[in-house]
């Protein structure tokens, strides 16, 4: 009665338990994989400034290229100027004060272009066209790991939504078990420690269950978070998914990889930029030519606000002859700068190469284990059936029925984490030639 009555205790909590998550697991938002990709890539600060960066080159672009025109200023200016003073009054011989009021109006345009800058303008148009071509390769490796990431975080759930389906299934086998148990003992067949241990079985799928339920809410809250929602959401499974991909020609993929893959066209593209910087910081020793000039009109009340004409022409050259060895520093720090930025380059493209080969390897080993664990379970699921079939009849013991169903649970769980191992290593690798595989 005792095994009973604790029996059905922990039936009703667990009954209880997937109620009250289910209802609320089905109405959270769910996303297909592209639109959660699209969401993060939109929201996400890492991708919004690197978008940031791009619009700052674009301008610093049509900047260096403005610096070849001339500039143009109109300016236009009206005041009225009042003054007061004292005079002989020649009637009387008393000095009287009397104020006079002028108003004046002028206008002017002005004009300046630099003839020559020591090249410093076409060094700075170079510069500023690496700098653009880094931050759009900058952009593009920043959306490409963004969705490696979010990519990652929808398979989280939909892996942690399969664990719970096995944890469910596991509890179910387990609550099976305890009523044979159960029934054999009131049928003077079976022993109290079989319905003890059932008990206990039962109990630990029932914490393996919370403990997925928990994975599952934490996965869906995180995803939630990436793609800006201000709560958790699901997502959407699709058999495509997990679609294996014949064997790929792992030489050609390498080349590929190390030709195209963003990170390192990211990191050239930053070299490239750095040394266009040496450009500019040599143009300070070479002289600059300026052409300028002026056409103003003034005119007053004290003349009927004629306008008269002035007008100015300057041609100036400036050269540096020694200004404290400014210009050196300044290309020391550049050259230093584009060293770094080589060396940044060097190892981005040792970085991919040794993240494809373990890239592959993963694939090659999660391909194996589906393989593996596909044939563990069907066999696990046997063994337990013909368990659960010599413990009816007397010639098993729980301990036999209890390890096969363990046996069966890992196997389960086994080939939900072999699948996601799979299209985890087949997305790193998107990842890093840029494309889907």
């Amino acid at each position: 009665m005792v095994i009973g009555s604790r029996r059905a205790l922990l039936l009703l909590f667990t009954g209880s338990l997937l109620a009250a998550a289910a209802p609320a697991h089905a109405q959270l938002p769910k996303l297909t994989l592209a639109e959660a990709i699209e969401r993060a890539n939109r929201v996400q600060p890492g991708v919004v400034q690197a978008f940031g960066t791009v619009r700052n080159a674009q301008a610093r672009q049509r900047s260096a290229t403005g610096a070849f025109l001339p500039s143009l200023s109109l300016n236009l200016t009206g005041a009225n100027n009042f003054s007061e003073g004292q005079q002989l009054d020649p009637s009387t011989g008393q000095f009287t004060t009397s104020g006079t009021s002028t108003s004046s109006v002028a206008t002017s345009v002005s004009s300046n272009i630099d003839l020559f800058t020591g090249f410093r303008r076409t060094s700075e148009k170079k510069a500023a066209g690496a700098n653009r071509t880094a931050a759009e390769a900058s952009l593009l490796n920043t959306r490409n790991n963004q969705t490696l990431t979010t990519t990652n975080q929808f398979y989280d759930v939909l892996a942690a939504e399969q664990l719970v389906g096995v944890r469910e299934a596991s509890v179910r086998r387990a609550e099976e078990q305890l009523k044979v148990a159960v029934a054999l003992l009131h049928a003077g067949k079976g022993i109290r420690p079989d319905s003890l241990r059932s008990l206990v079985t039962l109990g630990t799928a029932q914490l393996n269950l919370l403990n997925a339920q928990t994975a599952l809410a934490t996965a869906e809250a995180n995803l939630g978070r990436l793609v800006g929602e201000a709560g958790p959401v699901g997502a959407v499974d699709d058999s495509s998914l997990y679609a294996m991909i014949p064997v790929i020609d792992t030489a050609q993929l390498r080349t590929e990889a190390m030709a195209q893959a963003p990170s390192v066209k990211a990191a050239e593209a930053t070299a490239a930029s750095a040394h266009a910087g040496i450009g500019v910081a040599k143009a300070a020793y070479f002289p600059t030519l300026n052409l300028s000039g002026n056409l103003a009109l003034n005119g007053s009340s004290r003349n009927s606000y004629t306008f008269l004409q002035s007008r100015q022409f300057g041609l100036g050259l400036s050269w540096p002859i020694f200004n404290r060895f400014q210009r050196e520093q300044s290309i020391v720090s550049s050259q230093v700068s584009a060293e770094t930025a080589d060396a940044s380059a060097a190892e981005a493209r040792r970085q991919v190469l040794a993240s494809f080969i373990a890239d592959i390897a993963a694939l090659d080993a999660a391909r194996l284990r589906i393989d593996i664990t596909r044939t563990n379970v069907q066999a696990a699921t046997e063994d337990l059936r013909v368990q659960q079939e010599r413990y009816r009849l007397g010639a098993g013991t729980i301990v036999d029925v209890l390890t096969s169903q363990e046996a069966l649970n890992q196997a389960e769980v086994d080939a939900v984490n072999a699948r996601f191992d799979y299209v985890r290593a087949r997305a790193a690798i998107s990842a890093l030639i840029g494309r889907p595989l």
